[in-house]
Formats: structure tokens, C-alpha cells, sequence
């Protein structure tokens, strides 16, 4: 917890740039009964009557410091997924030495889906690329992505959309407009608020303070 407070409190650097990952299910929900538009007086009308279209998956980074976030659909969400994303992403960042990826404990994030999807050879090179920082098991709200998977839920996920193409077109659409609005997060948790609401887990913590270079 502490390691993820620490990150997220240090300047912005863009050799070494911060970004906090996740990805989550998209479940594709078709129309039976075509919709009534919506028109003046009149909210658009949809029969309670669906159609499953099946599961995609929605993969995305984002980088708190500059208000940026990268997104992806794709049809899994298995270990070649994974590395396929951050390997895009190191195209994303040409200029950065290394980028330091906040995300939680799932089994396919690690540099094993590196190995399993690529040459020995690139696959080492992306362990070297990527310094990987994991949340807490629980503890996933420790990591900012998810203040954006929530507001990427109510303001475009939270209605039928029926195929991975409307959805992918939808997602970028909200993408493009936070990223031109450069939309971050105001992150106010600090290591000395974690160890005063978590005192319990300092058996030292009357004497324990963070160093005034790291506060």
C-alpha cells in the first residue's frame, strides 16, 4: 500500500512514466424489439425484452499525471491479451526509459504472459521496460483506473450496447474526449492518512512518520 501511496506522490517524470492499469468485462446486450427514439417530451422507450450477445473485454492505462489513458476491446482476456496490450503501450510511451505500471494481483498480470506470447528475446526486453507495482489483494482501490472504469460505466456503459464494434467506437469516442480534456484525479490519500486509519497494522506507529522528502 505504502509503495502505491509513494508512487503516486512523486513528480511527474517523463522517462519514467506512471500508469495504473486494469481491465474488466463488457457483456454485449442486443435489442429484441427495435427501441422508440427519443424525441421532444418523449425519453427513447426500450422493451424490457433482451438479446446476449456474448463477452468482451476492455483493457485500459491510465496515466494520472498528464490526464492521458490509452484503451483497448478485445475478445479474451488471457495472458496473450495482456502482453499484446503492453506491448502497444511501449509504443504509446517511445520516449520513456522505463513505465512503472500500478495494477492489482490477477494471474495473468506478470511478465510470464511476456514469455508465453513472445521470443525470449522480446519478452526480456519488456520485463526490463515495465516496473510492475501490485495493489494489495482487496486493496484495488488503491488504484486510480478504477476512479476511471466508474465514471466510463455511468457516463457511456450504462445502457444496451449490442456489439463489440458500437462498443469499441462508444469507448474511444469518451476516450478521446478525457484525453482532449486531459481529466485526472484529484488523489488525496496520503502514507500518513494510511497510517493513521490503518494503525492497527503499525505496532510502531506512535513513532513512525514519513520523511519530510517523502510526505
Amino acid at each position: 500500500m505504502e509503495e502505491v501511496l509513494y508512487l503516486y506522490h512523486l513528480p511527474y517524470d517523463p522517462s519514467c512514466p506512471l500508469i495504473s492499469f486494469d481491465e474488466r468485462p463488457c457483456q454485449l446486450i442486443g435489442d429484441v424489439v427495435v427501441p422508440i427514439p427519443m424525441k421532444e417530451g418523449q425519453p427513447k422507450r426500450v422493451d424490457y425484452h433482451y438479446q446476449r450477445n456474448g463477452i468482451c473485454h476492455l483493457f485500459i492505462a491510465f496515466e494520472p499525471h498528464t490526464g492521458r489513458r490509452i484503451v483497448e476491446i478485445r475478445d479474451h482476456r488471457t495472458k496473450e491479451d495482456y502482453a499484446h496490450f503492453f506491448r502497444k503501450l511501449t509504443a504509446c510511451y517511445p520516449m520513456a526509459d522505463t513505465i512503472r505500471v500500478i495494477q492489482d494481483n490477477l494471474n495473468t498480470h506478470n511478465p510470464s504472459s511476456f514469455y508465453q506470447s513472445f521470443t525470449a528475446q522480446e519478452a526480456f526486453a519488456l520485463t526490463r521496460k515495465f516496473q510492475m507495482h501490485y495493489t494489495p489483494k482487496h486493496a484495488s482501490w488503491l488504484n486510480m483506473v478504477e476512479i476511471e472504469l466508474s465514471a466510463l460505466s455511468k457516463q457511456c456503459l450504462d445502457r444496451r450496447i449490442g456489439d463489440k464494434a458500437t462498443l469499441e467506437s462508444e469507448v474511444l469516442a469518451w476516450v478521446a474526449d478525457r484525453n482532449q480534456k486531459q481529466v485526472t484525479v484529484n488523489w488525496q490519500f496520503s502514507i500518513d492518512d494510511a497510517r493513521d486509519k490503518f494503525s492497527r497494522f503499525y505496532p510502531n506507529s506512535a513513532s513512525v512518520s514519513v520523511p519530510s522528502n517523502l510526505s
